[in-house]
């Protein structure tokens, strides 16, 4: 994912899966993977698998060894529970990934018309009504999942969740390698 430059907000939002009608955050400042974990229902070993496998990174802060610490943004926890969804309802790994790359590749800007319906082998990125109902009257659309409501959710788990910002995660990393030095 592209990382900001000169504080170029534009330069920010290109490199995320999503980008309108979220709220504006400071591209600083994340959720710590725990809080991650828990906002999507997946365990931290499964956030670790995700990150490192390349499935879904941190866009705020990645890990840098042992006992650094991650920072999601709101996109990249709203994506992570997509994943959990597709993975609760019998979707594969390797269909999961061809989908997310194709949600990055299709610079979608309006969640609240993305319905992600599947077949249980394949996940299609359905953007009207009408590409609903044509899936669904070839019989292929098992399921579907509303981006929207999805959306809505995460909010909703973060509410109560302290952000973190990558400088106080920087001043804490230093306090921990000064502990040790003494």
């Amino acid at each position: 994912m592209d990382t900001p430059r000169d504080g170029d907000e534009a330069s920010y939002s290109r490199g995320m899966l999503f980008t309108d009608g979220l709220p504006s955050n400071d591209p600083n400042v994340g959720y710590r993977g725990t809080s991650a974990a828990t906002a999507c229902g997946i365990t931290y070993r499964q956030l670790d698998y995700w990150d490192r496998t390349g499935l879904v990174q941190p866009s705020v802060r990645g890990a840098h060894g042992s006992g650094s610490q991650r920072l999601y943004a709101f996109r990249d926890i709203l994506v992570l529970k997509l994943v959990k969804r597709l993975l609760d309802t019998g979707v594969s790994l390797q269909q999961i990934r061809i989908a997310v790359d194709q949600l990055r590749a299709a610079g979608i800007n309006d969640l609240a018309s993305i319905t992600l319906m599947s077949d249980g082998a394949r996940v299609y990125l359905c953007t009207t009504q009408d590409e609903v109902m044509d899936l669904l009257g070839r019989g292929q659309g098992v399921f579907g999942i509303a981006i929207g409501r999805v959306l809505r959710e995460v909010e909703a788990s973060l509410v109560n969740m302290k952000e973190s910002h990558v400088d106080d995660l920087d001043e804490l990393a230093a306090r921990r390698l000064n502990r040790k030095a003494v």
